[in-house]
C-alpha cells in the first residue's frame, strides 16, 4: 500500500507543478478576517483569453486542495473531464467554526452562518470578476465540511452544481431535508456521497442508509453515485472518491469510447448517430458552459456507424460539421466526397476528394486513399 501512495502523491504534486496556482489573501468583510485561498489555473489558461472553466470549490483546503487539484489536472489532460478552475480554502484552526450549526434548528449560525455567506457573496463573485468561470461549479467536502456543503443544496437557487460528499458527518436532519429538496429539484444536481468499509462506524452506517433512499428517488434532475470502499478508511475514502466523483460528473464529457460505441451509438433507434453527435457537443456547452471543438475520435467513430448504417444524408451533413471544427484536415472533404459517390455525382465526387489533396491528412484518411479514390471513379466512369 504504501508505495502506491507514494506513487499517487508523486503524481498529484507532478500535474500540480505542470498546471498554474496561486496563493491568495483574501480580505473577508463576512468573516472580519482574512482567509488564505489556494487556485489552480489551468495549463492554457493564458493561450486562449476566450475560453472558461469550470469551478470547483474545496473546502479543507488544507489537506484536499492538492489530491483534487491533481486529480482535475490529470482527468481534463485525458479529456476525461473539461480543464477547471480549481480553489481550495484553507480552514486550519477554523473549520469547526466554520461549518458550525445551530443545535435546535440544526442550520449555520454565528461564524458558519458567515462562512456560508463568505463563500456564496463574497468568494464567488470575486471569482467571476478575476477569473474566466463558467457556471458550473462543484463543491468537494470531508466528513464535517461535507456536512456543511449540503447547506448550499438546500438553498432555491443552489449555488453549486455537483456536491462531493466524502464521508460526510451529518447534522441532525440533513439527510431529511437534501432528500427533499432532490426528490423535487427542477434543475440538475450532480450528487455523490462516499464512504468506507473501515469508515468511522456512525458515519458509515448514515451515509449507508442515506444511499438507499437516495437511489429510490426518480428525478430525472438528479445524477447520484455512492461508493461504500472495501477496506477504505475515513481518510482513504478522500482519495478513491475524488476522481470517481469528477469523471461521474462529467461522464458525458470524454470521447467517444468503444464501449460507448458499442453500447449506444449502434443501437440508436430513434435518432441518427449524427445528431447523437451533436447533441453530445450541446450539453456539453449547456450543462459545462464548455464550448468544445468536435473530436477527430467522435467524428470517425460517428462516420463508421454512418456508413455502416448507409445513411448518407447524414454524412453529407457530417462532412460540413467536420470543414466547420476541422477546416485544415481532409476529414470533411472524405465525408462529402463518400456521400457525392453513393448517391450518383461521381464528378462532385471527384473533385471533392481532389480538394482533399490540399488538407492535413488524418487517422487513415491519406492523400493515397484520395488518389485511390479518384482513379477508382475514372475507371468505373471512364474519365
Amino acid at each position: 500500500m504504501k508505495p502506491t501512495i507514494t506513487c499517487l502523491a508523486w503524481l498529484f504534486c507532478l500535474c500540480i507543478a505542470n498546471a498554474q496556482v496561486k496563493y491568495e489573501t483574501f480580505n473577508s468583510n463576512k468573516l472580519e478576517e482574512k482567509r488564505k485561498l489556494k487556485i489552480q489555473l489551468p495549463r492554457d489558461y493564458e493561450e486562449d483569453a476566450e475560453l472558461r472553466y469550470p469551478v470547483v470549490i474545496v473546502l479543507d483546503g488544507d489537506y484536499l486542495f492538492e489530491p483534487v487539484a491533481g486529480n482535475v489536472d490529470y482527468l481534463s489532460y485525458w479529456e476525461e473531464m473539461p480543464e477547471a478552475i480549481v480553489v481550495g480554502i484553507m480552514q486550519n484552526g477554523t473549520r469547526d467554526e466554520d461549518c458550525f450549526y445551530d443545535d435546535t434548528t440544526y442550520l449555520p449560525k454565528n461564524k458558519g452562518s458567515s462562512f456560508f455567506e463568505f463563500i456564496g457573496l463574497e468568494l464567488m463573485p470575486y471569482l467571476d470578476a478575476n477569473f474566466r468561470t463558467a457556471p458550473f461549479r462543484i463543491v468537494v467536502g470531508h466528513d464535517y465540511t461535507a456536512n456543511f456543503l449540503n447547506y448550499y443544496v438546500l438553498k432555491d437557487n443552489p449555488l453549486f452544481s455537483g456536491y462531493v460528499n466524502l464521508s460526510p458527518d451529518l447534522a441532525p436532519k440533513m439527510e431529511e431535508r437534501v432528500l427533499t429538496v432532490l426528490k423535487n429539484a427542477s434543475t440538475k444536481i450532480w450528487y455523490y456521497n462516499a464512504t468506507g468499509t473501515n469508515d468511522i462506524k456512525g458515519i458509515r452506517n448514515d451515509v449507508v442508509a442515506m444511499d438507499k433512499k437516495l437511489k429510490a428517488i426518480e428525478n430525472p434532475n438528479l445524477i447520484y453515485n455512492f461508493n461504500n470502499f472495501p477496506e477504505g478508511t475515513h481518510y482513504t475514502v478522500c482519495a478513491s472518491g475524488i476522481p470517481i466523483a469528477l469523471t461521474k460528473m462529467f461522464s458525458i464529457y470524454p470521447p467517444i469510447s468503444k464501449k460507448e460505441y458499442k453500447e449506444v451509438v449502434t443501437k440508436l433507434e430513434d435518432q441518427s448517430p449524427y445528431d447523437y453527435l451533436v447533441e453530445k457537443y450541446s450539453m456539453i456547452e449547456n450543462l459545462f458552459g464548455v464550448k468544445k471543438q468536435i473530436r477527430i475520435n467522435d467524428f470517425l467513430a460517428v462516420s463508421t456507424a454512418l456508413e455502416k448504417n448507409q445513411d448518407w444524408e447524414a454524412l453529407e451533413k457530417l462532412g460540413q460539421l467536420a470543414r466547420e471544427h476541422h477546416p485544415n484536415s481532409m476529414l470533411g472533404n472524405y465525408y462529402l466526397g463518400t456521400f457525392y459517390e453513393q448517391v450518383g455525382e461521381p464528378k462532385k465526387a471527384m473533385r471533392t476528394y481532389e480538394n482533399g489533396f490540399l488538407q492535413e491528412e488524418v487517422a487513415f484518411l491519406t492523400k493515397d486513399l484520395l488518389l485511390e479514390k479518384i482513379e477508382q471513379i475514372k475507371t468505373d466512369f471512364g474519365y
